[in-house]
């Protein structure tokens, strides 16, 4: 089975918006065993949409056509499609009922442009999943299919996993069940982390019992996600289970989850668990620590507060860091220290440095200094972050969180 995906939408193409559902939609792809060679984008143009979609029919079982399925006059995907198809347009009372409906639950009124999403054409059916106004379809030609969704990420994702994927394994007569699991891992580069993991990768290339993907995240970490296809899925999660524990005994203190999760997920409960609340002081992050941590529920009951130290004189008057040079070690204690005096933590955790793109106080841009106190113990560090004065910041929070996991797993 072969599926080619075509993106919809001029500001793909003005670069206004980064096309990351195509990228999102190969990799669902990827994991279902469903081949993807092609992706393709295109503005909304009648007739460059409807070669798109031909040419791509020609070459590829299946298509997933992403976008222009909206409300608005140059949402046409739909009416494209139907020309493709060679059939009309017909409204779907059902949907203009749902429609109506969400938009009373909101207490609005629907706007009659809205009834342009009602438009299905002859043949094809609506994906079950609706979690906005614009319905996906699922039109058939012949022995391929055109599948159509809604660019927004969410309403999106809903209907991949929900119905194309399923749809499209049926169609391969593909059985078997596909679990995966992914590990994060912090502080090695991909190129190390693959070359730790060397031996592992050629064995499994023998014996195909599983297959292992990396992938770069950014501040997110480093991804190595575990594949396995058994009949059942009792089969595959034993499988896939194993291959993680291996995996991170091999990648051993780089692995901060196997399940998936952020750094400051991982942080928050270590810290719960060890019945310890935490304080920040942070001058070169500027908040994002603290805005990490609080992106995850249940955050308050951990992060007692941060103070946002960017000025010199309230590093002195606030923490009580002794006046003098601010990037350095020695200042980056005296604020980890004065976030637990001054939040009544008990850990603290502090960031300063010079973020770019100027030198300061004669330290190179990029350099980073970071401290952690618990029970009264402050251990400091220093990174050097190539890139520009957001890369740094950001990278400087997962590094500076990772410090502070490793030493919570010590106690």
């Amino acid at each position: 089975m072969n599926c080619e995906v075509v993106a919809v939408g001029t500001e793909l193409l003005l670069g206004q918006i980064v096309d990351t559902n195509s990228s999102w939609i190969g990799e669902q792809l990827a994991l279902a065993g469903i081949d993807c060679y092609l992706q393709v984008k295109v503005g909304d143009n009648r007739d460059r949409i409807a070669t798109a979609l031909r040419t791509a029919l020609e070459r590829s079982d299946a298509v997933i056509v992403c976008g222009g399925l909206g409300p608005t006059q140059d949402d046409i995907t739909r009416d494209v499609i139907a020309e493709v198809m060679g059939v009309e347009l017909v409204e779907d009372p059902e949907v203009i009922e749902k429609l109506h409906q969400m938009f009373g639950s909101r207490g609005r009124d629907m706007p009659m442009n809205n009834l342009r999403q009602a438009m299905v054409p002859v043949g094809a059916s609506r994906i079950a999943q609706q979690p906005g106004t614009a319905p996906g379809l699922v039109c058939p030609i012949g022995d391929k299919v055109i599948f159509a969704v809604p660019g927004v990420p969410y309403e999106m994702q809903e209907m991949i996993t929900g119905t194309v994927i399923p749809d499209l394994r049926a169609r391969a007569g593909d059985t078997g069940v596909i679990r995966s699991r992914t590990l994060r891992t912090w502080g090695h580069s991909e190129s190390g982390i693959a070359e730790m993991l060397a031996d592992r990768l050629d064995e499994l290339d023998r014996t195909g019992h599983a297959t292992i993907a990396f992938l770069a995240s950014g501040i997110e970490g480093l991804k190595v996600r575990v594949t396995a296809k058994a009949a059942t899925a009792e089969e595959a999660d034993a499988v896939v289970d194993a291959e993680v524990e291996t995996v991170a005994a091999i990648l051993d203190g780089y692995v901060f989850s196997k399940n998936d999760e952020t750094m400051e997920t991982v942080v928050l409960a270590l810290l719960r668990e060890r019945g310890l609340t935490l304080g920040l002081a942070e001058s070169l992050t500027g908040g994002m620590i603290a805005s990490r941590l609080v992106g995850v529920p249940g955050a308050s009951d951990v992060l007692r507060g941060a103070v946002v130290s960017y000025a010199s004189d309230v590093k002195f008057d606030v923490l009580g860091v002794p006046v003098g040079p601010v990037v350095t070690d020695e200042c980056a204690a005296a604020m980890s220290e004065g976030a637990c005096r001054v939040l009544d933590a008990d850990v603290g955790l502090a960031t300063t440095g010079v973020a770019g793109p100027a030198e300061q106080e004669g330290i190179a841009p990029g350099t980073v200094f970071f401290a952690s106190t618990i029970d009264g113990v402050t251990e400091t560090g220093m990174v050097r972050f190539p890139g520009d004065r957001e890369r740094v910041r950001q990278f400087s929070v997962i590094t500076v969180l990772d410090h502070l996991r490793r030493r919570l797993l010590a106690l």
